[in-house]
């Protein structure tokens, strides 16, 4: 899969993972979906924001993204939401849904999806936020994700479905952005103290975009916001 990616002022250091390697679909796994996983992580691309925090980005991790986008924007249990800002409420510009137990979501293959993540990085993933973006006017700003941000560091996977958008993360303290631009099946990971020493965003854009979801994946103790 073609992807494109822009690093402002970081080092970049490629993944010792297996090259890519086409496995059959295991339909029990994935409830009857054409949806599978590159368990090679074989595309990971490694970039180190400093000596205790990297983002590794694996382009096409997943294949079939355009049928699990539509059985979660069918199925999955969207709400628009508010926060207070300032004085006054706002509605969030995108949608959200989770599953606070994902061992409890009706859709078999995001147990599929997070047991592959929980073997790959050997943490208990258990936990599933996921936001859709609209449109190119819809995004989320800088932030980092709570309450994980309070431990020292965490390993957190996001995986995009549909439209190309970027993510932008930078350091608390201000300075140019890491732009990583993902596209439909793309998984980025944030580890290390990313949570604790950065901030990420999806910014909203000028140009035209269709939607896209974004899984993100947590243990028990931290759900995500991002």
């Amino acid at each position: 899969m073609h992807f494109r990616r822009t690093l402002d002022h970081m080092s970049h250091q490629q993944s010792l993972f297996s090259p890519t390697v086409t496995e059959p679909i295991d339909h029990e796994r994935t409830g009857g979906l054409d949806v599978a996983v590159d368990t090679t992580f074989g595309t990971a691309e490694r970039v180190d924001l400093d000596e205790t925090s990297w983002i590794t980005h694996v382009p096409g991790w997943l294949t079939g993204d355009d049928e699990l986008m539509r059985l979660l924007m069918t199925n999955a249990p969207w709400e628009q939401r508010s926060r207070w800002m300032y004085n006054r409420r706002v509605q969030e510009p995108r949608l959200t849904a989770e599953y606070p137990v994902v061992a409890q979501a009706p859709h078999p293959v995001l147990h599929h999806l997070t047991g592959e993540l929980s073997r790959q990085f050997g943490v208990p993933y258990s936990r599933l936020w996921m936001n859709w973006y609209r449109d190119q006017d819809d995004g989320t700003s800088w932030h980092a994700d709570r309450p994980v941000d309070r431990l020292d560091t965490a390993v957190i996977p996001v995986l995009s479905l549909g439209a190309t958008r970027r993510f932008l993360i930078k350091p608390n303290g201000g300075g140019r952005s890491t732009v990583i631009v993902t596209r439909g099946g793309d998984l980025v990971v944030m580890g290390g103290r990313c949570q604790k020493d950065y901030k990420h965003s999806v910014p909203k854009q000028r140009t035209p975009a269709g939607p896209r979801l974004s899984l993100n994946f947590s243990p028990e103790t931290a759900p995500q916001i991002a």
